[in-house]
């Protein structure tokens, strides 16, 4: 049976159910998603590589398994997209890199292998900033798959460096996808194209098999429809790896209940929440941006106490900076050394990692320093909260024919984010509303580590009083 048109933005529940439910099978869903990606990844510059054949293969498993009584669970079935730094075997791997466009490599990477076993199909490799975005960008052509395209106006960008994981969700080409950050690269292009993203804490997730930008402030996590749906996925790919030295055995289960619910039968959250709100975090933010925001906070009013604290005062922009410099310098060296560096897309980052190469030691150990005393104090901070509040970022998406310094000047950063990251903290962005442009604007949720469970409840509650995750582009649809 044909998949109807909408399901392209259905959340994962909703598939799930129309696949046991025989409304359609796992190799219709695929194959619908796949002529999404095939007619419209091109547009936004948002796929490296469209898996068709694999895929559909896997699909065709998951039938068979279905009809025997077989089922994985909430992802079983459901098609997915990849940032293109997660290894998959026999298929390249590109890290957004041209120099790497050969790249491959033997074995999957944890996350990946994880999914599979969850029975999710993996559809395709996606676009990203090459190298992550480690050589200091300042503008949307960052990778030789070209600038990505936000899907509310393809004159704007997607956000990076996971630029083909926002757009691709963004736009209904895959349900969910798997994006990484080490500063920004989860909730920036989930903010700038309207879908839900969840940072998980600094080894909540395994790293093997993914490309190190930086050793120690690397997190995967999933870019989604609603956060419900980052939690369903986030509970597959977590738990410790023997093969990744960072990732903890902390039990995580969601939703909390026994069973999924769907967005429409949300219960009402078990408690009262309670919130921290960052003291002048819209001050240096767009006005539409500062308006939604206010209207946020006006909603989870109903049902939260919310609790005005200060920005804590560390350098950790600087930290992180040093850490990121140093880490990506010892990774990818030889990139200079080979002469290869010279083929990177962005004219900037040809010269990006020249003067990393020459940070003194006592700089990244004092870096380090600070992100320990960042550790600190966000965890008192944060301790007697559910989440903390604050906008995802200070302005919409930028256009894409302008660098990225000259369109924020005079903004800030809108929230926490080289804290958060500093510290290695949960963060989920989800929509609430429209600003320049028409643009999507975020609303940025911060949790103790370790504490996604909170995060999400409090996500969902505002879901569950809003419809901005339900607002789709037009173009898409």
């Amino acid at each position: 049976m044909p998949v109807p048109p909408e399901h392209a933005f259905a959340d994962l529940v909703r598939l799930g159910r129309a696949l046991r439910a025989g409304e359609y099978t796992c190799v219709e869903l695929c194959e619908f998603f796949l002529q999404r990606l095939e007619a419209h990844g091109p547009r936004l510059n948002a796929v490296v590589t469209i898996l068709r054949e694999p895929a559909l293969e896997e699909a065709r498993r998951r039938d068979a398994e279905l009809r025997a009584g077989r089922d994985r669970g909430p992802l079983h079935g459901i098609p997915y997209g990849a940032k293109d730094l997660l290894a998959t075997a026999a298929i390249p791997t590109t890290w957004g890199a041209a120099p790497l466009r050969g790249q491959i490599f033997e074995r999957d990477a944890t996350v990946i292998r994880r999914l599979r076993e969850a029975g999710a199909v993996l559809a395709a490799k996606l676009a990203m900033v090459e190298l992550a975005g480690g050589l200091g960008y300042d503008q949307a052509n960052a990778s030789f798959t070209g600038p990505g395209l936000n899907p509310w106006d393809l004159a704007s960008w997607s956000g990076g460096s996971s630029s083909g994981s926002g757009s691709a969700v963004g736009a209904g080409l895959v349900p969910f996808a798997i994006g990484s950050e080490t500063w920004g690269s989860i909730i920036t292009p989930a903010g700038y194209c309207g879908i839900s993203g969840l940072r998980p804490t600094y080894g909540r997730v395994s790293r093997h098999g993914a490309m190190a930008l930086s050793w120690s402030l690397d997190k995967l996590g999933p870019m989604c429809r609603t956060a419900a749906d980052c939690g369903l996925v986030l509970a597959a790919i977590a738990g410790p790896d023997p093969e990744d030295p960072t990732a903890v055995d902390r039990p995580f289960v969601w939703p909390p209940e026994s069973e999924p619910r769907h967005e429409a039968e949300k219960a009402e959250p078990p408690r009262r929440f309670r919130l921290a709100v960052l003291k002048g975090a819209a001050v240096q933010t767009q006005p539409e941006v500062r308006a939604n925001f206010e209207q946020s906070l006006q909603v989870l009013a109903q049902h939260a106490d919310l609790v005005d604290v200060d920005q804590p005062r560390l350098p950790a922009g600087i930290a992180n900076a040093t850490i990121i410099a140093c880490e990506m310098a010892a990774a990818f060296e030889s990139l200079v050394r080979s002469g290869d560096i010279w083929e990177m897309t962005a004219p900037e980052d040809r010269i990006g990692m020249h003067a990393a190469l020459f940070i003194p030691a006592k700089d990244y150990i004092n870096a380090q320093r600070v992100r320990r005393r960042a550790q600190r104090v966000m965890d008192e901070l944060l301790a007697p909260f559910d989440a903390l509040a604050a906008p995802a970022l200070a302005t919409v998406a930028p256009p894409i024919a302008v660098p990225f310094a000259e369109y924020q000047r005079g903004f800030g950063t809108g929230g926490l984010s080289a804290l958060e990251n500093a510290a290695g903290l949960p963060g989920l962005t989800v929509p609430n509303g429209f600003g320049e442009r028409g643009l999507p604007t975020g609303l940025l949720l911060v949790g103790r580590a370790f504490g996604e469970q909170g995060v999400l409840e409090v996500a969902e509650y505002y879901q569950g009083q809003t419809d901005w995750h339900q607002r789709v582009p037009p173009a898409f649809q």
